[in-house]
């Protein structure tokens, strides 16, 4: 298999709709059970989901590249309907009594957003490692601490690798991208007190 190849199947399989579909009943299923997953799952279908669907359309009728919008310019408009789609889940979560993780969770996306999309208007910051790092963040306080942190630098470190293999980042992108997701997923759960 070619390092290309291998690139694009990282970058396919961890990108940032993949995770935020993923994680959250991941991490429901493991703080709280069968209950909490469920709670993730509405999460899911709201902060992965609906800009899923935004991008996919966006996508079918030409206006996107491709799921990745790699061309920056063509970002803004999805990433303000995630944005949206992201408030919605959250004031879902808060009204119907969701468990503290997830609405943590889905708050640190929130403020994950609120920073890089005005530096991805500038400055293509990389979306890949910044979801990816936040969800290490997140699933460090579902799993014992340290194999986590490990095996999900590892991973994280391989999302930036083929960001930049496929030159739709450079090492200073996701860099920038990594530490957002890092500070902002772990500085929004310490506000939580989960820290």
């Amino acid at each position: 298999m070619t390092a290309d190849l291998v690139a694009r199947r990282v970058t396919n399989l961890l990108a940032p709709q993949v995770l935020v579909i993923v994680m959250p009943p991941l991490v429901g299923l493991l703080a709280q059970g069968w209950r909490g997953a469920a709670w993730g799952l509405v999460a899911s279908a709201f902060c992965g989901g609906v800009p899923a669907a935004v991008i996919a359309l966006g996508v079918r009728s030409g206006r996107l590249d491709s799921h990745h919008i790699v061309d920056r310019a063509r970002r803004t408009g999805p990433l303000l309907a995630a944005a949206a789609a992201v408030l919605v889940a959250l004031a879902l979560l808060v009204l119907m009594g969701a468990p503290t993780l997830l609405v943590a969770t889905v708050t640190a996306m929130l403020v994950a957003l609120a920073v890089t999309v005005p530096i991805t208007l500038r400055w293509k910051i990389s979306f890949h490692a910044a979801v990816s790092a936040g969800t290490v963040v997140v699933f460090a306080h579902v799993l014992p601490v340290w194999p986590a942190v490990l095996a999900g630098a590892a991973v994280v470190a391989l999302v930036c690798w083929a960001r930049v293999r496929l030159t739709h980042h450079t090492w200073p992108q996701v860099a920038a991208g990594a530490a957002v997701g890092t500070l902002t997923t772990w500085a929004t759960l310490s506000a939580f007190g989960l820290s």
